[in-house]
């Protein structure tokens, strides 16, 4: 006879919480429809492995599980690495991770970074001067970064225009920012796939919303041909921001990051 008790509670609990936050995690990152199929794989699994017991199809399916998660793993190593820096990031971690925090990582004034971003993006939107900034959260960025050129510099408004002013030969990448320094610039980010993107979007938009999937840092957009802001953030994409809007999001996401 089978008996519920407290510890087959837990484990539901468990199995659920993971699975919610790896559907949360792959419907952020454009690809729900592969988190469905190996939902589909799995319960098939079980049925023919627990159920039926159907030995052989239980042990050919046992070897594609063995090799699917694998190929899992490969796949989404990036999502991976944010599912677990957002465990560890939480508020109930905040007294370890004060422990733990380098003397090079005392508090800063969020404003220093938010506000000549904010003037940099208001001046480029009038110029129409095409732009893409990715502002690092917890994940580091360093892969990206190697991609283009270290600048290491004191972030400010008129050092932003210059990179990305039309003759710049850094214009065309994309700009990164770690609290207040610019790290590089002229930086290749992943592209996004996704299709509801619409199609007067160009690679600037796809390229911030690729970087906002894979990771947990805010991409700020201009757009060369409208002069719009956008920002991509947890895997959307916000276009027609106004000034305020703009601080806002970015001064939120920073503190955010700092939890």
């Amino acid at each position: 006879m089978f008996e519920f008790t407290i510890k087959d509670a837990i484990d539901i609990v468990v199995v659920a919480f993971l699975l919610y936050y790896v559907f949360r995690i792959m419907k952020e990152s454009g690809t729900l429809s592969i988190f469905y199929g190996a939902m589909v794989f799995i319960v098939v699994w079980l049925i023919a492995s627990e159920i039926f017991q159907l030995r052989l199809i239980g042990s050919i399916l046992d070897k594609f599980m063995s090799i699917g998660l694998l190929i899992l793993v490969i796949l989404f190593q990036d999502q991976i690495k944010r599912f677990l820096t957002d465990m560890g990031s939480r508020r109930r971690f905040g007294l370890l991770r004060k422990l733990l925090r380098h003397e090079d990582d005392a508090a800063f004034d969020v404003r220093l970074i938010v506000m000549p971003i904010v003037y940099a993006c208001m001046s480029m939107s009038k110029s129409k001067t095409g732009a893409l900034i990715v502002v690092q959260g917890r994940i580091p960025l360093e892969q990206y970064a190697q991609t283009g050129d270290i600048i290491n510099a004191s972030i400010n408004t008129r050092l932003i225009e210059n990179i990305f002013f039309k003759n710049s030969p850094l214009h065309d990448g994309a700009m990164i920012v770690n609290r207040d320094r610019i790290i590089a610039a002229g930086c290749i980010l992943p592209v996004s796939h996704d299709t509801s993107v619409p199609r007067s979007m160009g690679l600037r938009h796809r390229s911030a919303l690729g970087i906002a999937q894979a990771t947990d840092a805010m991409a700020v957009v201009v757009s060369e041909e409208t002069g719009n802001i956008s920002v991509a953030y947890r895997g959307k994409l916000t276009t027609r921001l106004s000034s305020t809007d703009l601080e806002q999001q970015l001064t939120e996401m920073l503190n955010n990051s700092e939890i």
